[in-house]
């Protein structure tokens, strides 16, 4: 991924199970980019680290689902259409070999994980769709973030960033 600024990982569809060349690849760029998945994406992203994922019983699907980000105590409502979720308790730190990780995001209606932030590089994931947004900006802050961590990286992050490396992500004018 020469000259890429950060990657980031999409929704699937797919199995996390069968990812295991990509999840390979996402381990090499770990820490070398910045990384932020989505869907299958954090997934990906957690398998990458070393957590476990798993079928659920029954898929989380529609456009309410209330996930709560355990950083800020905030609950946004998500959009959401997985079948498969990530082994873990919300709020557990763990030591993975990229330093340590937080579980940050929990899902309301069932306790299952919902988000990850590693802490020692510029690194995280959600299980649901921000950019899908059927609370109107509720996790419009999570691209903002990954936005944050791509200038930081930056080779030349002490210069202005580009005016058209920073997408407007809220209303209004900026």
């Amino acid at each position: 991924m020469r000259g890429a600024d950060g990657i980031f990982l999409v929704p699937g569809p797919g199995d996390p199970a069968a990812m295991g060349p990509l999840v390979g690849t996402v381990r090499e760029l770990i820490g070398r980019t910045p990384v932020f998945g989505i869907c299958l994406g954090h997934q990906i992203l957690s398998q990458a680290v070393g957590l476990e994922t798993y079928k659920l019983p029954f898929g989380h699907r529609g456009g309410n689902h209330p996930v709560k980000d355990l950083r800020t105590g905030r609950i946004a409502i998500t959009a959401q259409n997985h079948g498969f979720a990530v082994r873990g308790e919300p709020g557990q730190r763990l030591q993975t070999d990229f330093g340590e990780a937080v579980l940050t995001h929990v899902n309301l209606y069932d306790g299952t994980i919902e988000g990850i932030r590693l802490l020692d590089v510029p690194a995280g994931c959600v299980q649901y769709h921000p950019e899908a947004g059927p609370g109107p900006h509720d996790s419009l802050g999570l691209f903002d973030e990954f936005i944050g961590e791509i200038q930081n990286a930056r080779p030349d992050a002490g210069l202005p960033p580009h005016q058209d490396a920073v997408p407007r992500t809220r209303g209004g004018t900026s």
